[in-house]
This record gives C-alpha cells, structure tokens and sequence, in this order.
C-alpha cells in the first residue's frame, strides 16, 4: 500500500514545521526519514498517521485521503511513537490484548495474533509481567508488537531501537527489514548505521524541507563529487609527496593523514590516471606504494554537510 505525501504543509504559530513536502514511499520499501531535531520528522510522520491535522496539501495511503477517508486509514497504519506510551499497570499478554480489539482484530484471530507477536518480538519470557516492571528495551519490544498486532499494510517507527542492546538492534532490524519485503515503513532514526543497515532508500529533511532524497549509494555518490584516494608510501625523501601529488593535471586537495607513517589522501578527477602517475612517479623516485584505497563519504558527513 503506497503512501503519497502531496504538498503537505504545518505551522506552530509563527514556525513552519513543515514547508510543502511531497514524497512516495512504495509497498515493499523501507523508508529511511531522517533529519535533525525540530526537522518536521515527527510531525509528518504524526500527519500521515492521523494524530495531527494536515493543515494544507493531502496525504494518500492506499486509495484513501487523510482529508475524507482518516478512519479508514487508521486501520491499515502500525505506528510506535518516539515516546512509546504504554499502560504500564496492564500485563503484556493483556496489553497486547486491549490493542487487538481496539484495532479490530476479529475476536477469533486475536490470540494467534498475541502468540505471533509475542514469539516476533521476543518477549515469551517477560509476558505475563506488567509493563512497568520491563526494561527500557523490553517496553520498546512491547510497543513493536502493538504497532504489528493488527498486521497493517504500513508501519510508521520513530526511534524503534531506543533503549535497546545491541543483539536486540540486530534482531530488531532484521524483522523491520523482512517487513519491508511486503508492507510500507518509514523508519525515522537519529542511528545512521541502522538506517544504511536496514533502508532501501533514504529521504532528509531540514526545517521542513526535503535536502535529499535516493539510495545510500547515490546519496554518497552525488555528495563526493570527485573520488578520494588514501595513499601510504614508504622509499626514501617523502617530502615532496605533496608537492608532486598536485602538479598532476586529475588531482586536487591533498591532505597529509599522518607524517609519521606517510599517509596522504587526495582527491582525484580519474583514478587510473592518478594511479598510471604514481607508479611511473615511485618508479623514478625511489619510492613504493604500501597502500592505495578509496575513502568513501560517510552518510554522516552527507547528513551533516545539509543539515547544520
């Protein structure tokens, strides 16, 4: 079930939260939301779930619109709040219970659905306590499978992993990316790791606008312009490495990594030429290569170059 954003817009007062976004996020496609805080994440992600008017433009999930169709929207929707509030005198079990009537689960189906969730998100052995003598990473487990209980066509996380260890992380994008496969979710997540781990396409927003949209592949891509190239060179009178390295017509800055083992890096227009001159070059020189490697652009330096 396909999610349109179409030229949605929200103001606080005098604040524009969120300045006429428009996005589609496709069934079978883990959308990474990204952005700083105060972006317009939350508040999107509350539009399209119905917690919040939409104040102009229009949100389509499916073949409905948030401006005439929310309650039926709200059926086919999974969502776990930043916040994840939960009843914290109920027991697991009944919980999880109370959420699959309230969501329409047909009497009959609801304990499967309980086991199914229970066993999904691990949490047979802490199912009969009561919510608020789980753990951090227990609750957030407990607010999963009241976003899943009802099996909705569209799943909306924000923060999933907040609170949990590391072997629960690694479960828990595992299960959000065979999800994935078949429903519609928006990831939004403050964790860049999890977001290339798990995410087929990545979307940043900063002050309610879109900064960039693709793959962490093209996002890396467009953002690095020109290759950069670490080289470590061993041989003897390494003091003109610098100076050669940007006399060649393909290259441009050159950064000395570290001095004490004859690290540089340098950014090139075409790898083979730089490559084609610095063999030729340690040749006449007396120098050898001990190491020659891409440097990839991180999705750190990507989100922080558009978004400070």
């Amino acid at each position: 079930m396909n999610v349109v954003v179409d030229g949605v817009s929200k103001t606080y007062g005098i604040q524009k939260a969120v300045s006429d976004l428009s996005f589609e996020v496709r069934t079978g496609e883990v959308l990474g939301f990204l952005g700083p805080n105060g972006a317009g994440k939350t508040t999107t992600m509350k539009m399209i779930t119905q917690c919040m008017d939409v104040e102009s433009g229009d949100i389509r999930v499916g073949e409905w619109s948030v401006l005439n169709n929310g309650p039926e929207i709200r059926k086919h929707i999974g969502y776990l709040p930043e916040n994840n509030p939960l009843y914290t005198e109920m027991p697991v079990i009944d919980y999880l219970d109370f959420c699959a009537r309230v969501q329409g689960v047909p009497s009959s189906e609801v304990s499967n659905r309980i086991r199914e969730m229970v066993g999904v998100c691990g949490l047979n052995r802490e199912k009969h306590k009561k919510i608020g003598e789980l753990s951090k990473g227990y609750r957030q487990r407990v607010g999963l499978a009241q976003a899943m209980i009802h099996n909705p066509e569209v799943l909306i996380l924000d923060e999933p992993t907040t609170g949990l260890d590391p072997n629960q992380i690694v479960e828990i994008r595992k299960l959000i990316k065979d999800l994935g496969r078949e429903k519609t979710v928006i990831l939004s997540t403050h964790i860049l790791p999890e977001v290339e781990a798990t995410c087929d396409r990545i979307l940043i927003i900063n002050r309610g606008e879109i900064v960039a949209d693709g793959t962490a592949a093209s996002l890396k891509k467009q953002a690095s312009g020109k290759n950069m190239v670490r080289v470590r060179l061993g041989g003897e009178d390494l003091s003109s490495v610098a100076q050669t390295f940007e006399s060649w017509p393909e290259t441009g800055r050159v950064s000395a990594l570290d001095a004490a083992s004859n690290l540089w890096e340098t950014e090139v227009e075409d790898v083979d030429s730089f490559a084609r001159n610095l063999t030729k070059t340690c040749a006449a020189k007396g120098w050898y290569i001990v190491e020659m490697s891409p440097t990839e652009t991180s999705l750190e330096d990507i989100f922080r170059g558009l978004t400070l």
